[in-house]
């Protein structure tokens, strides 16, 4: 934005000319969206992430006027679709989905990323947070998070936890699990979450911080028992079981995260349409209703409270990352 000091000096030609490109730049984003608007996903079509963003973009798309495509460019965990975009030309028509993993946990080990997550785009609105929940194995002899603690410090090294890989939101759960709780649990990283969650309930690991959405069914058949969510708050889903926040270590947070963000550079009236419409889109009974029942929490914000949002969230792992010397597979 121009200063007034710089308005002052910029004499009559330098006025008209900055009035004539305000008068042109509000122009064309009134006249926004005039054709179909590009979602690149970081994933591959079908997944997770998908189910989050169809009803979100398809409500949001009635009222913009034109479609918003779903374009999947999976690869290179996320970096092949956040270089596309951030090379994308500015003018709202090419979007990121951004995800925790890519813009939190990603640049904490990797120094080498084509992108910046917070100078190479414009955040436009977060959408979901992902509630995830601490899971053990029912023949281990705790109830609560207090207890877990309690029996992993009498038992330093032999209590074990899985993930779903090195350097995954997982895994960093239970090194920051770790570091506040002062336990030693040793880390068992697999190729992903649904081998680690086997292995949770056939008793080879006996502790695993899982996303809600996935471990819903064996916490409701007693195949595994969940201790806490991750979240700050109570999860609607599971409103009864505590957060680990309230069950012994206050200030513990882990959710993940979909969000959608534009190319830097992007019109601020444009980004401002986009995230009017989103989050009517959020608001909607029945998108609400679909989101819920996955087991995410609805989360939209304004563009500069999802900018400070990415901006702690890299801050925090990019920490605990350094802290704990995690590597990446």
């Amino acid at each position: 934005m121009m200063s007034t000091h710089t308005l002052r000096n910029a004499g009559p030609a330098g006025i008209a000319w900055l009035l004539l490109w305000i008068s042109c730049s509000l122009s064309y984003s009134q006249g926004f969206p005039e054709k179909p608007i590009r979602l690149v996903m970081p994933f591959p079509p079908g997944g997770a992430s998908e189910g989050v963003a169809r009803p979100i973009t398809q409500n949001a798309a009635s009222r913009l006027g034109q479609p918003m495509i779903l374009d999947s460019r999976p690869g290179a965990s996320g970096v092949i679709a956040a270089e596309m975009v951030a090379k994308a030309p500015p003018d709202g028509y090419t979007l990121l989905l951004a995800t925790s993993a890519l813009f939190s946990i990603l640049p904490g080990l990797n120094t080498g990323l084509p992108f910046d997550p917070v100078k190479s785009f414009a955040p436009v609105t977060r959408m979901v947070l992902l509630n995830n929940a601490l899971i053990v194995h029912p023949s281990l002899p705790v109830s609560s998070v207090q207890e877990l603690i309690a029996l992993a410090r009498r038992r330093p090294g032999q209590l074990n936890y899985a993930s779903a890989g090195n350097g995954t939101t997982f895994h960093l759960a239970g090194e920051l699990f770790k570091s506040m709780a002062r336990v030693e649990l040793v880390h068992v990283p697999y190729k992903g979450g649904a081998p680690a969650q086997v292995d949770l309930i056939s008793g080879q690991v006996q502790i695993m911080f899982d996303s809600l959405s996935t471990a819903l069914t064996p916490i409701r058949s007693g195949r595994v028992k969940v201790l806490a969510v991750t979240t700050k708050q109570r999860s609607s889903v599971l409103p009864d079981i505590p957060s680990v926040a309230e069950s012994g270590l206050p200030g513990f947070e882990v959710a993940g995260w979909f969000g959608i963000v534009a190319p830097a550079g992007t019109p601020t009236a444009i980004v401002d349409r986009l995230n009017a419409e989103l989050r009517r889109a959020m608001a909607a009974d029945d998108v609400k209703t679909r989101l819920t029942a996955m087991g995410h929490e609805v989360a939209g914000n304004a563009p500069a409270d999802f900018a400070a949002f990415i901006s702690a969230e890299l801050a925090k792992w990019s920490r605990v990352i350094k802290d704990n010397k995690v590597k990446a597979d």
